[in-house]
Formats: C-alpha cells, structure tokens, sequence
C-alpha cells in the first residue's frame, strides 16, 4: 500500500511535535508524501494556530525539511484555513475547514466539548441544536468559495462529540438538508474530501469523518477521497490508514495516493 498523510499539525499550532519529527515518523511508518497543514492564523483571538509573525519561520522550515530529505520522502507545505483564518497564500495546498460558527455576536467553538458546545446552544440557539448545525454547514457549504481550498476538512466536524453525547440526530430532516445543501455546492468545486481519522485516534469517535451516507454521496459524483489522520502528534502519522484504504477498496471507491493528483 502507498501510504501518505497530507492533514499534519506540528508545534507551529497545536501540534505535540515538531516539523522533522513528523517528517522522521512518517518515513518510519511507510509514507512516500507528508503534506504540513497547520492552523493558519485566525482573525478572531484563537490560542491554537500559527501566530502571524511565526508564519515565514514555519514555510522556512518545511522548505529545509523538503530539501533535506528529498530522495526519502516528498514533503509538501499546506495550511489548514479555517473560514475565519486571515488570507493564506503561497502554499502548496489549502484544506478548507470550519472550527467556529458565529451566532449573537458570539464564536462558537465547534470542537471544543460536548458540554460547552451544548451550553451554547442552549443559551445562543434556546435548544435548537438544528438550527446551530444550519448555521455550521451554511459555512462549510461556502468553504471553497472562501479559501479556494484543495481538501475539504472534516464535513462534519459538527458531530465529533455525538458518540458521547448524543446531540443530533444524523437522520433529521433538518440536519439532511442542511448537510446535501452543503454538498452540493461543494460538489461542483474542485476540492475533494478527506476520510478524516483524527477523532478516532483521540478517543471521541469509532468511524471517520464524514458518515457513511455522505461518503456514498460524494463517491457517486465519481470524486476521490484523500484519507487523512489530522494527526497532532508522530504517532498517528498514518493512523487507520490500511483500515480505511481497504474499506474504500471494498466499495470501489476512488482514493488519491499522491497530492500530485490534486495540485499537478
């Protein structure tokens, strides 16, 4: 299997470890590609992404890392943009993600926790957790507009915490529209979606981003998937990646196994 990993944090945002140790873990775990993709700075006070003034050091430092291990491994230097992020440009790539959805005046941090994310729904929303997914996919559905992105990130992040706290029902008439509104717009765009493993790896889900009917949504339109660990750390590099290359093989659903395909 050729392995790659093009959704990676390093300690240039929230990260655990540093550009050359993900690069060295990703050798060792049989990857032929690293893409780096950490948080771009945000236009709203946010502890977890790049500084501003850090951000020619990190592009820097992933250009040595390219060079320095040219012939072992292809490194690649991407940013995750969240809608709120300031601009991003002169990468390699762009994933496209939402993390906040803005309600009253107020920024609702969508992956925060289960007990916070629902606090604010009950005090911004009166309970209506339906109108606050409404909200969240209104601004996915406008992602690659906003960042003309290559990779669309976790479609669903707003359901990371249903496993353990059973918040929305994926089966609501509210909650499909919402979700095959957004899917459509970005379905005509030119980015492609990952098969995110991240929340697996940090104990909050047992299945990836997006769910199972969304995946078969998108693999009828013919698009391929890209399967990413959003790792925050070297040890998941490649976390489930076989388990999850085997269950798209299973279907016959097209997967990308070089950026190359998406970037030229």
């Amino acid at each position: 299997m050729m392995l790659s990993s093009y959704h990676t944090h390093s300690t240039f945002s929230d990260g655990k470890s540093t550009l050359e140790e993900m690069v060295q873990a990703a050798i060792a775990q049989g990857c032929h590609e690293i893409g780096f993709s950490d948080h771009a700075p945000m236009s709203i006070d946010c502890d977890w992404s790049i500084k501003a003034e850090r951000v020619e050091e990190y592009k820097n430092q992933v250009l040595e890392l390219k060079e320095k291990y040219k012939g072992k491994i292809k490194i690649f230097l991407g940013i995750e943009q969240d809608y709120y992020s300031t601009p991003a440009n002169g990468y390699d790539y762009i994933i496209g993600s939402v993390h906040f959805v803005y309600k009253d005046g107020e920024y609702i941090p969508v992956d925060i926790n289960a007990d916070e994310v629902k606090g604010y729904i009950d005090r911004l929303y009166g309970g209506d957790v339906y109108a606050y997914c409404e909200d969240y996919f209104k601004l996915v559905k406008d992602i690659y507009n906003k960042t003309k992105c290559r990779i669309i990130g976790h479609f669903d992040l707003v359901t990371k915490f249903n496993e353990r706290m059973p918040l929305i029902d994926i089966n609501h008439p509210r909650y499909v529209k919402a979700v095959d509104d957004a899917l459509g717009e970005l379905l005509k765009s030119p980015a492609i979606f990952e098969i995110n493993t991240g929340a697996i790896s940090r104990g909050y889900r047992t299945t990836p981003y997006p769910d199972e009917r969304t995946v078969d949504i998108i693999a009828k339109t013919g698009k391929p998937f890209v399967i990413t660990s959003d790792t925050h750390n070297k040890e998941t590099v490649t976390f489930k990646f076989e388990e999850q290359m085997q269950r798209l093989d299973k279907k016959g659903y097209k997967y990308i196994k070089s950026l190359k395909e998406i970037i030229g």
